[in-house]
């Protein structure tokens, strides 16, 4: 489950040392840290990290195989946590030291910054490989965090991206050594924390309200 600290002004939210999968107990575990960070005052930022192999894997297929009469449900509730961390009103940097895939990889892209280690570890979309079509909400969150070229080729080809070439596509910001991801997520979340604030999550929230529209869609989520 994801746990919450606190290092001074910066909170550090860690998604656990598994897959990382969103689980609709590892879902609502998040949204409780993200409201312990939402309620903070002052200066504040948030880096999300993981440990281990995987940074997160996205969907929960096998639970949610084994609960198929709740998928609408549970894709709301994706949907939600996308949402949610795209307009924070906190700048969020995501520390990727490992691999980062399909709805994992959508968190990611919700955050305003990502640092990903540059030797090992890939960045990845797979829906057009394991033939499962996107959301309306996570298609448009994807062309808002990437340029149209790098949204086309990572929705449609299923390209992995190592660091340098995440880098390249400018899908990350920062491609830098294992030891260095976490600390320098934090080093830029530091620089940061005097933009927390209502006025931030209004900026996020005009700038991308097509995307938060789509993912907010309760009625018809998967299109």
């Amino acid at each position: 489950m994801p746990t919450l600290e606190r290092q001074d002004d910066v909170f550090i939210l860690d998604l656990g040392d598994t897959e990382n999968r969103f689980h609709p107990d590892w879902l609502a575990s998040a949204h409780a840290a993200l409201d312990e960070v939402e309620k903070a005052e002052g200066p504040r930022a948030l880096v999300t990290a993981a440990v281990g192999k995987f940074y997160s894997n996205g969907l929960d297929l096998d639970w949610l195989f084994a609960h198929a009469d709740q998928h609408q449900h549970y894709v709301v509730s994706v949907h939600e946590l996308l949402a949610r961390m795209l307009s924070l009103p906190v700048v969020t940097v995501a520390a990727l030291q490992g691999h980062t895939f399909a709805a994992g990889a959508m968190f990611s892209l919700a955050h305003d910054f990502r640092v990903m280690r540059a030797d090992r570890g890939f960045w990845c979309l797979p829906e057009a490989d394991i033939n499962i079509p996107f959301t309306p909400g996570m298609s448009a969150l994807i062309q808002a965090r990437l340029t149209p070229q790098t949204a086309h080729e990572a929705m449609t080809t299923a390209r992995r991206y190592g660091g340098q070439d995440a880098l390249a596509a400018a899908v990350v910001d920062r491609a830098v050594d294992e030891d260095s991801v976490r600390r320098t997520a934090v080093e830029i979340a530091r620089s940061q924390t005097s933009k927390a604030g209502p006025t931030l999550g209004t900026i996020k929230a005009r700038m991308y309200a097509p995307a938060l529209n789509a993912l907010r869609d309760t009625d018809n989520p998967l299109g």
